[in-house]
């Protein structure tokens, strides 16, 4: 889950602007997948990466599920950076 900006709000900008400045495409960032089997697969993919130890999750907070109220608190007040937890 994603919560929020941390660098805030991205000012408007007019896409012929930055055709004027030799820019070839303008895109947004975006993850979705259409189809249930894509999404599988590209899920097996990162278990794998993170598996074999090539990517690292930076896990910077824990919170007993008892605390979620704590948890939400924080994100809400961007109190958090990496991957926040709620432990059982």
């Amino acid at each position: 889950v994603t919560f929020g900006q941390a660098s805030g709000p991205i000012d408007p900008i007019a896409p012929v602007l930055l055709s004027q400045k030799d820019s070839l495409f303008l895109t947004r960032p975006f993850l979705y997948m259409e189809r249930r089997d894509a999404l599988e697969a590209s899920a097996n993919e990162l278990f794998e990466v993170v598996a074999s130890g090539k990517v690292r999750i930076n896990v910077n907070q824990r919170f007993a599920l008892k605390d979620a109220a704590d948890a939400h608190k924080a994100l809400e007040a961007r109190a958090t950076s990496g991957s926040t937890i709620l432990t059982i």
